[in-house]
């Protein structure tokens, strides 16, 4: 069950309207960085949550932060589009070429939406959940929470640097610092958890003799014309504990060579593929 106040999680102003700018909010919104993404992302989470109670209860709880966050965006797109032409007598009043192609606006928050947000990137291409990851797996999870607040907060420092409105600057940087919160709170549950190194490798509960581990902990280093980059993943111990790191130069395929044979009849395929005499 959910609730909803009227008020929004944080003020939102435009000091002036700006329909481009409108547009690119809407990749934080609908884009593969922003907070449906997110907001869809930890409710899955959440819903299939197995073990403690309490990460499903944050993950939920932060998913409906989420959705806070879409509609103080969408009130955002809708400010900044106060004001942009709703005929074509409007639009081609100061300019001739359609007021610069309409600002820079999409056409769709004037054709399709009324002026309003709608769950689109900033091409206006719709969210299609493609981006929604919920594995089941706490540790899994948790690092695909901490690499999409990255990426949600990359896009809104960008977005802050793109504005000179200090009402949307003013929002922005609290989305910013959202981001910074949710980066840590996922991964203080690792942390919680005993650490990185004690959830290595995830699953950490799939079985040693379900794995070659003669695999596991070298780098294969495949560049013909260059020594293998060295650093901390090619040399000491591994992070798990389990074994060392090494470095393998340019080794010998060890496997076959792909070869499928000859197609089957009623296939579809030509008379040659099918027939070796031919």
């Amino acid at each position: 069950m959910f609730h909803h106040s009227g008020k929004l999680q944080y003020p939102v102003k435009v000091d002036k309207p700006n329909p481009e700018f409108a547009m690119l909010l809407q990749q934080a919104i609908g884009g593969i960085e922003g907070e449906i993404r997110v907001a869809m992302q930890y409710f899955f989470q959440a819903m299939g949550a197995r073990g403690d109670d309490r990460i499903r209860d944050m993950l939920m709880s932060t998913a409906t932060e989420e959705l806070s966050h879409i509609e103080m965006l969408g009130h955002a797109v809708a400010l900044n589009l106060e004001g942009a032409p709703v005929s074509y007598q409007e639009a081609t009043a100061k300019d001739s070429v359609m007021n610069a192609i309409l600002g820079g606006a999409n056409p769709r928050h004037l054709l399709s939406s009324g002026l309003s947000a709608m769950p689109v990137n900033s091409n206006g291409v719709p969210f299609d959940m493609s981006h929604v990851y919920a594995t089941g797996n706490i540790a899994a999870d948790m690092l695909a929470n901490v690499t999409a607040e990255a990426g949600g907060r990359v896009l809104a420092s960008r977005l802050y640097n793109w504005t000179d409105d200090h009402g949307m600057k003013d929002f922005l940087s609290f989305l910013i610092a959202r981001d910074t919160y949710h980066q840590q709170q996922w991964l203080a549950v690792i942390e919680e958890l005993g650490g990185i190194e004690k959830q290595l490798p995830i699953p950490n509960s799939t079985p040693e003799d379900n794995e070659a581990m003669q695999h596991s902990y070298y780098y294969l280093n495949t560049l013909l014309d260059k020594e293998a980059p060295q650093g901390r993943w090619s040399q000491g111990p591994s992070l798990d504990g389990r074994s060392e790191y090494s470095v393998r130069n340019q080794p010998a395929p060890e496997g076959q060579e792909p070869s499928l044979g000859q197609a089957k009849e009623k296939s579809g395929a030509q008379k040659e593929q099918i027939d070796p005499a031919k």
